[in-house]
């Protein structure tokens, strides 16, 4: 039976291995990276580290199958990242020669590059969010009840809106968040940039 809690520190490694199972496109992105944590690095564990209250997880008789994350503002996000989460991460990975293009070496340069707030989100959807399901969590309704819990906390704290990004292949990724309600605000190289207000 499935159901959604509160975040604890004790769930951070199953934070990082629920963002590398669904870290391609959606699908398991396990057999891409040499080292597993590198994807939680960035797009999980600073989210539950920095604001554990916007951090939801979902659970069955298994274990943790999925987990909603959030920041409440994204401009504070980037100064936290910039000032506490990503320098020592920087020193433990050192950028690697231009010639490796492996997943590991451009995830790495993600965390030398950093987290930038994109300013003209901040004043109507200042939040931001991450929401990640297991294969056996998926298509039981589970996504839009993480997306209610962050949506209420988010609110409670004052929020006017929140936003995502979703990968142009994330094809079901796109279709559940079109169907909740969210709004398409850019079209990136990468893919689609997506807002909702609270």
């Amino acid at each position: 039976m499935l159901q959604i809690r509160a975040y604890t520190p004790k769930d951070m490694p199953a934070l990082y291995q629920i963002c590398l199972e669904t870290g391609d496109s959606g699908a398991d992105a396990t057999l891409l990276y040499s080292n597993p944590k590198l994807l939680g690095e960035f797009y999980a564990a600073p989210y539950a580290k920095s604001e554990p209250e916007l951090t939801f997880i979902v659970e069955d008789e298994l274990g943790v199958c999925g987990y909603i994350l959030a920041t409440a503002d994204s401009e504070r996000f980037a100064k936290y990242m910039e000032l506490e989460w990503l320098p020592p991460l920087r020193q433990q990975y050192p950028i690697t020669e231009s010639t490796d293009l492996s997943r590991d070496a451009a995830m790495i340069r993600i965390l030398h590059q950093g987290y930038q707030a994109d300013p003209s989100l901040q004043a109507e959807y200042p939040a931001h969010l991450h929401i990640d399901l297991l294969a056996r969590a998926q298509k039981k309704g589970q996504g839009k009840q993480l997306m209610q819990t962050l949506f209420a906390a988010l609110r409670a704290q004052g929020v006017s809106g929140v936003h995502l990004g979703v990968g142009a292949k994330n094809q079901n990724g796109i279709a559940f968040y079109q169907h909740i309600g969210f709004t398409l605000l850019e079209t990136k190289p990468w893919g689609l940039v997506f807002g909702m207000k609270l």
